[in-house]
This record gives structure tokens, sequence and C-alpha cells, in this order.
């Protein structure tokens, strides 16, 4: 997911760190009140969701819906499988064919079985309903004036029209046959498989056989126009835009192919078996759903003297958001966070990966002005906000979109990288993501995936950067004085000042002295730390972490 807020230079505080004319994160504050609770998969879990949807000739709401599930039990006595549901009238519940006994609540949907299940038995429930949901499936009206019909479901609105288990961790396969006028089109999740009908309305069938989060299964109805790809890819790939988009869809979405590629390349084959990037009814910048992305409606428009990127002749505001958004297809789709408190798994894997996208075809310069645009968004955020990116308590899931798993966690993944190099780093990722591909992960999976394949212990690093605050602010001071021998010793002091525990990360200090250039590695052990460099002139420039390998701030130089 990515989300758009744009601030004036004059509210970025300068850190010794380029400025930014408009920054992609929106900026909410978070309510710590208590512990967060949330639903456990522990009595039941979904595994296919079969959903039949048929739409009123003004695509103005449901007029029936019949979602089937299939689920398992997982342990000995359940009575009752309790669906998240919103307020949509039901029509009727049935339990393996026959009518069952239900009860709601808000927001539930508790349907009786006839006797104590045990562990590992299946049953098929069976809603009919009808209306217009109040959240999750948008009813809107498209960039071409007409009207349509968005899934838009993060982070737990699906419930509000598919009765479901709505927990990033209750994954499932999903089908759609969506019934609408003859002059729509639809897409959603998976494999198209038909469409058949009338002169009056057409069914259109998809079906997902890849389990995927609920917050991710969406249908899209419009009027719009599909293009395809014109470029080799590793999947079918298509655009789905509205009428007046259909020219510029191909050079907006020219980042698409070379994502893929490059995704398919350094993690794992692509998981799906299409990726349709649509512009819809979204109220993020842009939302993964598998296989089907939605982004903004206003994705291409244009905004007078923002940055273009020089390889694919576009806003690098869109180059950015599409190849996050197809990185998520590997993490957050494929690989889904555990709880909500591991969301950085997902959101600051894509915006890092969206990095390395840049990294490969913009430039070493143009990566590394991206890295840093994102460490002084979370340093502004971060100032206001002091809380760890495994957060645990934050209620309002919405405000779980910050800085801190977006920016802070692909710096969290750069920080590893340089600690790791390259090959054991990436090695590290696609071991991580086969082990846990079209399933769950936690923070503590990937840190033992990367653990394993570094022989390094990580513990420490993901106790101080995963699960405590802050970062840290260095005041780094040096001087020098010439020995009797001729020798001059230069002493570089290092003093974290943040209110938080020291870091303990090595950093890399680089001396240019005589024309030559000298690198020693600072590792503290607190708070205060020294090192000394015996040189051969007067040194001409003290460099601090020259490339650019933790996220920390400098209040001297």
């Amino acid at each position: 997911m990515f989300i758009w807020h744009s601030l004036e230079i004059s509210q970025v505080r300068k850190r010794g760190l380029p400025p930014l004319a408009f920054v992609f994160v929106f900026l909410l504050p978070l309510t710590i009140a208590a512990q967060r609770h949330e639903r456990v998969v522990d009595t039941w879990k979904p595994l296919h969701f079969n959903v039949s949807i048929t739409f009123n000739d003004q695509l103005t709401e449901i007029s029936t819906a019949k979602t089937e599930i299939s689920a398992i039990v997982l342990k000995d006595g359940v009575k009752i499988i309790d669906l998240d549901f919103g307020a949509m009238p039901i029509n009727s519940v049935k339990l393996d064919g026959e009518p069952a006994h239900y009860d709601r609540s808000a927001e539930l949907l508790n349907v009786a079985l006839p006797h104590p299940f045990r562990n590992g038995e299946k049953v098929n429930i069976a809603v009919n309903y009808h209306g217009r949901p109040k959240d999750g499936l948008v009813f809107a009206t498209d960039r071409d004036g007409k009207p349509s019909v968005t899934g838009d479901n993060w982070p737990n609105r699906v419930h509000q029209w598919i009765p479901c288990l709505d927990h990033p961790s209750a994954k499932a396969t999903v089908s759609f046959t969506v019934t609408a006028p003859q002059r729509e089109a639809v897409v959603a999740n998976g494999k198209f498989i038909n469409i058949t009908g009338n002169a009056a309305t057409s069914h259109w069938r998809y079906a997902e056989k890849k389990a995927i989060p609920p917050y991710c299964m969406v249908i899209v109805v419009n009027e719009g126009v599909r293009v395809d790809a014109t470029e080799p890819t590793v999947t079918p790939l298509s655009y789905h835009v509205p009428q007046r988009d259909r020219l510029y869809a191909t050079k907006g979405f020219s980042p698409a192919a070379p994502s893929l590629a490059f995704f398919n390349e350094t993690v794992a084959p692509y998981p799906y078996e299409k990726l349709g990037l649509i512009i819809g009814a979204t109220k993020y910048g842009g939302m993964e759903n598998s296989s089907a992305i939605v982004f903004t409606s206003t994705l291409f428009d244009q905004r007078p003297g923002e940055p273009m990127s020089v390889r694919f002749g576009i806003p690098t505001r869109i180059e950015s958001v599409v190849a996050h958004e197809i990185a998520h297809q590997w993490f957050g789709d494929s690989v889904t966070e555990s709880t909500w408190a591991d969301l950085w798994l997902s959101e600051g894997f894509a915006t890092y990966f969206a990095g390395l996208f840049i990294e490969k075809y913009d430039g070493e310069e143009a990566f590394r002005t991206y890295m840093r645009s994102a460490a002084e968004r979370y340093f502004v955020y971060e100032n206001q906000h002091r809380g760890p990116i495994h957060d645990t308590e934050t209620l309002d899931l919405n405000q779980l979109l910050n800085p801190n798993n977006y920016e802070k966690g692909a710096w969290v993944l750069h920080m590893l990288r340089k600690r790791l190099g390259d090959d054991v780093f990436f090695k590290g990722l696609r071991d991580y993501y086969q082990a846990h591909h079209e399933s769950n992960a936690t923070t503590d999976d990937l840190r033992a995936a990367l653990e394993k394949a570094s022989r390094q212990n990580l513990r420490e690093f993901f106790a101080r950067w995963v699960y405590a605050s802050g970062h840290p602010r260095y005041d780094v001071q040096s001087d020098w004085s010439k020995l009797a021998t001729g020798e001059i010793a230069l002493l570089v002091h290092v003093n974290q000042i943040q209110t938080e525990e020291a870091f303990l990360d090595p950093i890399t200090i680089e001396v240019t002295s005589g024309g030559k250039k000298v690198r020693r590695t600072i590792s503290p052990t607190g708070k205060l730390a020294t090192i000394r460099f015996s040189l051969t002139a007067p040194p001409t420039t003290v460099q601090f972490d020259p490339d650019e390998s933790v996220l920390r701030e400098l209040v001297s130089k």
C-alpha cells in the first residue's frame, strides 16, 4: 500500500539531508492506549471463498450476493463459526446445504453448528444477502463520470461485503462470479475463467488458487478499457483504466514489466497467474490486492515541477508507487504479516524493494536520494511520535500506516543488507520467502532466516531497531596532534545523544590525509566511543558513515 501526503519544505526539519518538496506519507498520530486485541485463528479457519455478486443496472447496490465459505475446525468442541460481517441484510444462512441457526451482533455473524465439531472436521456455510455495504466495496464515479464499484478492503473492511474471518492470518483461496450490466467490465483476483451472459447482463468468473489475505480479495466493475502490455513479461500483464487514460496507460505503467522481471529474479517467481493494474476508487495511493492492484484515480495527473524519472520519462512518484505495489505481490500478499504488529514485513519490504528497483534502473545516486528522503520522513514523524516498529498497542489500524512501518522498516532492511553483504542478505530473504510464501510470517521468522544465512546472532539488532524505539543521534568531534615521531594522531569521538539507549551498530569513518583515504570501523559498546587513526599528514576531511549504512542523525560534523 502506498500513502501520499505532501509537506511544504518549511515543514521539513533540516538535519543535514536534502529537503523534500513532496513527501509520500500520511502523518497520523499514534494512539497508545492499551494492548491491541486481534482475532486469533484458533478455533476454525477458512479454506476457500466462492463469492457470487449481482449488481443492479445503475451500479448503485448489490441486488443479490451469495458467499460460500469452506472452513476447517482447528480444535475439538467447536460449536460456532463466528464470521465477521457488516450490516447488510441477510436473506438466508445454510450449513452444508441445510438452513442454519444464526445470530448477529456487532459486525459478527455467529453460525451455530448442529453439534460440537472435532479438530479437522470441515464445514460449508452459504450466506445469501443483498444491499449496499457501508464500506469496503466503494460505489463511486470514475474519471469518465461513469458509475463504478471497487473493492478497497485494507485493513479489515472486507467483512462489510464478504462474510469472512477478517484478519491477515486467515488466508484462503477465492473465486468470484460477478454479474453486471453488459456495458461494464470486471476485474478480480486470480485467473480469468470466462464471461457468459446475454444482451443485458454479463457473468464474469475469476479464480485465485493461491491463499491470499482477506484484505486483498477484490473486484472492480466499471466501463473502462483494458490495455495489454506490449513488451514481454513474466506473467500476463494488463492495464485497466478509464477511457481518458487509455493513451497514457502504457507509458504511465512502463515500470511494471521491469519491476516484475527484477523481483522475479531477485526473490522468486511471480506468485500469481496474472497481474492487472487498475485505476479505480481507493483511499490510498495504491492498494496491493493480489494480482489486481488498484491505484488512486489521480495517479496519472500531472503535477507541475515534480521530479521525473530519466529512465522511464514519468514522474518518479508514479515509478516508485508502481514498483512498491508490485513488490507487495511477494511481500504482503504471498508472505503475509502474521499480526498487525508485523506490518513492516509488508510495508517496509515494499518501500525498500521500490528503492532497489530505483537503484537498478536509475542508479546509485537516485537510490541514495530515495533513502535519504525516506530517512527524513521518518525523522519528522519520530520527532512527534515515539514508538517501536513492532507496535502492539495502537488501536486504530489505519494509524499503523506511518513512517515506522514504511520508511524505518525500509531502513532496517537496508542496514541488514549493509551489515551482512548483498549475497548473504538476499539469500536470507529468498530463504524467508520460500519458507513462508502463501502463508504468514512474523518478525522473528525473518530474523531466523537471516541468522541462518549469515551465521550471525541478530537478536540485539532486532531488539534495538524493531522492538524498541528511536534512532541514534551522533555528536561527532575530532582532534589531531603531531607527535615527536612526526606521526599524526587523529582521535574521533562519537557520542550518542538520543534519550533512548545506545545503538551498537558498527560505523565506518573515512579520513582523507595527504591525498589518501583511510577507512576504519568503530564498534560502540555504549553511548561514547573513540577511535584513533595514525596518519602521515594532517587530515583534510573526516567523514562519518560515508556509505550511509545506518539510519542516523548527525548533530555536528
